[in-house]
This record gives C-alpha cells, structure tokens and sequence, in this order.
C-alpha cells in the first residue's frame, strides 16, 4: 500500500462526511497536487475499486475504500491528540506531524494508542471526531478488558456504524458500539442505553444541541457530545443515500 494511496482516501473520505462528491479540485487544494495528478490518481483509484468516479461529478469512496479513509483518518487524529496531549506539542503543529507519522501505525499500535489515551473522541487541533475502531467489540471497556496476546486474533466488525449524529431523525437503529470509560457506561445503562437496544432518533438540534431519541416507548434527551459517542449500525446503502440527499 503507497502512502498516496492512503492520503488521498484519508482527503476524500473528510471531505465527503456531509454526503457530497469531492472535487479534483477539493483534492488538489488539500493535498497541494496539481489537477491533472489528482484526475491520475483518481483513475487509479478507481480501478482498484477504491473509489467511484465519474469526470465532472467528483468522486465518492466504495466499501473498499471508505474502511481504508477511515481507518487513516482515525490513525491521525489520534496521532494528534498523543502528540497535543502526551508531548505536549502545539496545536498548530500537530497536524504536519501527524501526516507524517500515520502511514508506519501498525493496527496493533494504533489499539494500544487509543487504550493508553482513554479512548479519545475528537482531535485537538479542530476538534473533529475521530473515528471509532473496526474491531468487533461492543464497548472500550471490552477492549481494554481483552488480554488473549495475539492480536490477529481479534474479529474485525461486520458492518460500519455511524454514530447517532449521523443518524437521519426518524430513522429507527440498533446501538451497536458505545466509546468512552465506565462512567460513560454506567450512565448510558442508567437511562437503558447498552449494545443491541433499538433506538430511534426524533430529533438533533443544531448548532449542537441535544439530541431526542425514542427508546421503548420513552423519549430520552442527550447531549451532543454523548450521542456522539453512541454508534449504530449503519444503514443500508439506499438509507445512506437518504440520509446523505
């Protein structure tokens, strides 16, 4: 795997996290590549089936290629909180440093990362929310609870989860991953909020205010923070489509 290769699924996969195509020109200005390498690349990709592209209408990521941009992304943004909140580097330089270190991350180092932070959620430099893990485990305590040694041992999830602020109002859900420490869980299992409860989300209110969800005929009220830290199964591709349109 070419370090290119992981940048531009890293740019594409932020930049199309609202549901929009990314352009050539997105891509160009953000990796600081000419245009023409970028439509090279593209085509590239695209034959790997890594991407879908189509000439004037930008780009969005597959199956293949989306697990690949998030998982980098997710390696960098908690290569800068290591970096911002362990060594004490700067916000401003984080991110160049970062970008430098992501592609070496073994998946083993990046686990072992994420443990010894307690399991972060957002980056410092921006404060974007960093990934969740692909490992088949229900909760971060799990995680930190496992000790079998060998780390190929570990399942991979099934199926991508999105978080509750990615879930469409109305659309009904399964809770599938909860990230955060024990007191994160003990709250969430106070109000009946564990793995494999189905959810409904009523309504998230902007500029980041709470978000209303139905749970077994009751309505529940969570802050923005918290619900980001709830994942569900994501939906089908026609209701990502929906929920992205």
């Amino acid at each position: 795997m070419h370090n290119s290769t992981e940048e531009y699924l890293e740019a594409v996969y932020n930049i199309t996290r609202d549901g929009k195509a990314a352009s050539t020109s997105d891509i160009s200005k953000r990796l600081n590549i000419s245009a023409a390498s970028v439509t090279e690349m593209f085509k590239k990709l695209a034959d790997e089936d890594y991407i879908s592209y189509s000439p004037y209408h930008g780009v969005t990521l597959t199956g293949k290629g989306s697990a690949l941009g998030r998982k980098m992304a997710r390696k960098h943004r908690l290569l800068e909180r290591f970096l911002h909140d362990t060594l004490k580097i700067g916000k401003e330089k984080v991110h160049d440093e970062a970008c430098a270190m992501e592609h070496t991350l073994s998946d083993e180092a990046e686990r072992a990362l994420c443990l010894s932070l307690k399991y972060p959620d957002r980056c410092p430099d921006d404060e974007k929310m960093i990934p969740p893990c692909d490992l088949d485990f229900a909760t971060c305590q799990e995680c930190s609870e496992w000790n079998k040694g060998n780390f190929e041992q570990l399942r991979k999830r099934q199926k991508e989860v999105i978080s509750l602020l990615e879930l469409k109002a109305s659309r009904e859900a399964t809770i599938a991953f909860i990230r955060g420490g024990k007191c994160m869980l003990q709250r969430l299992c106070d109000m009946g909020l564990t793995p494999g409860t189905k959810i409904k989300v009523s309504r998230i209110a902007p500029l980041k205010g709470p978000v209303e969800i139905n749970l077994r005929g009751s309505k529940l009220a969570l802050g923005n923070r918290v619900a980001g830290n709830i994942f569900v199964e994501a939906p089908d591709k026609i209701e990502q489509n929906e929920r992205k349109g």
